[in-house]
């Protein structure tokens, strides 16, 4: 058997990780004098509440510690797991990547650590073809192969109501070029496959071109597949998610459809009422 182990930000809807027994090590949000664990302590909607109450009153993020990540590998070798396969976020954009590779080095068991390139669903839709060729008793190299597999074609667009939070949460990468004067606009960005970093895609004046802007662009990148994976998440705006999936399952027809709020640590970083759509293709 083989253990799928994953952190956090991967905005997996519950009823899947425990459909496919998948752990998830948490992060953590340091609120004042206050630390909760990410979807565990402090629960998504809680935490956009709170933002929104009062903005200028932010938390900051912190990774899984190496022992969070070592629990959960003796967790798996004493369930009985022959081995075990840890994705996590983009090593461009924490530490966790780094904090489950020393874990994996005393773990009681091999210990494949996969670095995403990505947040959210980029790292969910990962995670669950891992899983899945696990279910169907796939050894560890096709394990992780279904996981090279889904990355090869993922693509994740988040359209954000401000810039003010990726820049606030540290997450800018190269988009870091158009701070300054252009905090009012809406920015559309992208997380790079080759660097695990957000990349700017474009700027909008108005929350309508913003939204129409992020459905042509992932339009355009699913073209020529056959089938396709489609994931929707979003900063407590759960009727815009579903107006735009609806959208994008007319467009797409895909084999699979997720909308899910955005985790506490992720939402950090984009804010109350984004938008983000993630997916990969098959041929």
């Amino acid at each position: 058997m083989i253990k799928i182990i994953t952190d956090s930000t991967c905005d997996i809807p519950a009823e899947l990780i425990e459909k496919y027994g998948i752990d998830v090590v948490p992060c953590y949000l340091i609120w004042g004098n206050e630390q909760y664990r990410d979807r565990v302590d402090l629960q998504p909607e809680e935490f956009y509440r709170r933002i929104e109450a009062n903005l200028s009153d932010r938390p900051t993020s912190s990774q899984p510690l190496a022992s969070d990540f070592a629990r959960s590998f003796q967790k798996a070798f004493e369930g009985g797991a022959s081995a075990a396969v840890c994705l996590t976020i983009s090593s461009a954009m924490s530490g966790t990547f780094q904090s489950a590779t020393i874990a994996a080095q005393d773990a009681p068991l091999p210990v494949q650590v996969i670095d995403s390139h990505g947040p959210t669903m980029m790292l969910g839709w990962q995670v669950l073809a891992a899983a899945r060729a696990a279910e169907k008793g796939a050894d560890l190299a096709e394990v992780v192969q279904a996981a090279e597999q889904v990355f090869k074609s993922i693509t994740l667009l988040v359209a954000l109501e401000s810039m003010s939070f990726l820049e606030s949460g540290g997450r800018v990468g190269d988009a870091v070029r158009w701070l300054g004067k252009t905090l009012s606009i809406k920015p559309l960005v992208a997380v790079n496959r080759s660097s695990g970093k957000v990349v700017p895609v474009a700027l909008m004046r108005t929350h309508k071109a913003l939204v129409e802007g992020l459905l042509k662009h992932f339009l355009e990148s699913m073209r020529g597949f056959s089938k396709v994976y489609v994931a929707v998440m979003h900063g407590d705006a759960l009727a815009e998610a579903q107006q735009l999936a609806a959208r994008l399952a007319a467009e797409l027809n895909p084999a699979e459809l997720i909308i899910q709020i955005t985790g506490p640590v992720l939402g950090l970083n984009t804010g109350p009422q984004a938008l983000a759509v993630c997916g990969y293709g098959e041929d």
